[in-house]
């Protein structure tokens, strides 16, 4: 009950805010749906109908597709935001683009090791697997994660209403950096330590601390990052990567709950209401997880050799 009203409090004057945002009217006209867009919602349809269905002639693969209905979501979501804007990640940033899945797979991994601490998940329904099976298995819907997210939050940025909501709020005075960034560093660094310690109550630190860490790295080297708008009242790049990793949650674990291979939780405490195979209260983890998906994503843009991630130019000039 306590996380509860504490989630509530957190997203309830934002979304009252984005609710109350007055929608622009587009300066320009939408653009037709491209081609590719359509392969992408062909193949996710297609791998839907596989995934929740048991065919004998298919149940060599049934495991296998998770991964196709995540690449059909991340072309249907770029050729969206295309339409919309005439502009996204994978059209005009195809190196970042691609970099971002074997980045991705990689990241995945890690939530993975600190899940051997608190043993929120665990898969069912691969069968015994050879070490080398289960990471090629595992890796492939792995590396989808980073460009579905960072898809969607660019699509959600297209959105007039969402754009407004979240800029020109009260500017919020903050500590200097010098101050700020190592205490956020070490609080980071500590809960993830308090995570091994105490994993049956700092659980949630898994998806908190991650973000602070790359956060505060940013700041000790003076360059801007996920939480740098806050202090000029501009939430943007806070909230949208926030409600973008929570659509794509609500589409994980919808195409989750009737797959073959698929993951269950116990979450302590919380383990009730469940809305899929999630817990209710799960879902707030996914609002902290879009920022670090954010800031991986930024990291793997400008370090990568091509521009860093930027917000689209919006449909409603």
């Amino acid at each position: 009950m306590l996380l509860g009203v504490f989630v509530l409090a957190v997203i309830s004057p934002f979304a009252l805010r984005a609710f109350r945002a007055p929608a622009r009217e587009s300066a320009r006209p939408e653009r037709p749906f491209p081609w590719w867009g359509w392969l992408g919602v062909a193949i996710t349809a297609i791998a839907w109908v596989l995934a929740w269905n048991r065919f004998a002639w298919f149940s060599g693969l049934q495991p296998y597709t998770f991964t196709p209905l995540w690449i059909g979501y991340i072309l249907t979501v770029n050729a969206l935001t295309y339409r919309r804007t005439g502009h996204c990640i994978m059209r005009d940033r195809p190196g970042c683009f691609l970099a971002l899945f074997p980045v991705s797979a990689a990241f995945w991994w890690y939530f993975e090791y600190l899940n051997r601490y608190v043993r929120n998940w665990h898969y069912a329904g691969v069968g015994a697997l050879e070490p080398l099976e289960y990471l090629v298995q595992a890796t492939l819907p792995f590396a989808t994660v980073l460009p579905a997210v960072l898809g969607t939050s660019e699509w959600l940025a297209s959105f007039s209403r969402l754009d407004a909501a979240f800029v020109g709020l009260p500017r919020m005075r903050l500590p200097a950096a010098r101050i700020l960034a190592p205490s956020g560093l070490a609080l980071g660094c500590f809960g993830l330590l308090g995570v091994g310690l105490w994993p049956q109550y700092l659980y949630p630190v898994v998806w908190m601390a991650p973000v602070l860490v790359l956060s505060s790295l940013q700041a000790l080297k003076h360059e801007p990052h996920v939480l740098s708008g806050v202090a000029r009242g501009d939430w943007r790049a806070v909230w949208q990567p926030a409600l973008a990793a929570l659509l794509c949650g609500f589409f994980w674990e919808m195409w989750n709950w009737r797959s073959l291979a698929h993951w269950v939780y116990s979450v302590p405490l919380v383990h009730g209401l469940p809305v899929f195979e999630m817990p209710l209260l799960g879902y707030a983890g996914y609002l902290p997880f879009g920022l670090t998906c954010a800031a991986v994503g930024f990291l793997v843009c400008r370090y990568g050799g091509t521009p860093a991630l930027a917000p689209p130019r919006r449909r409603d000039a």
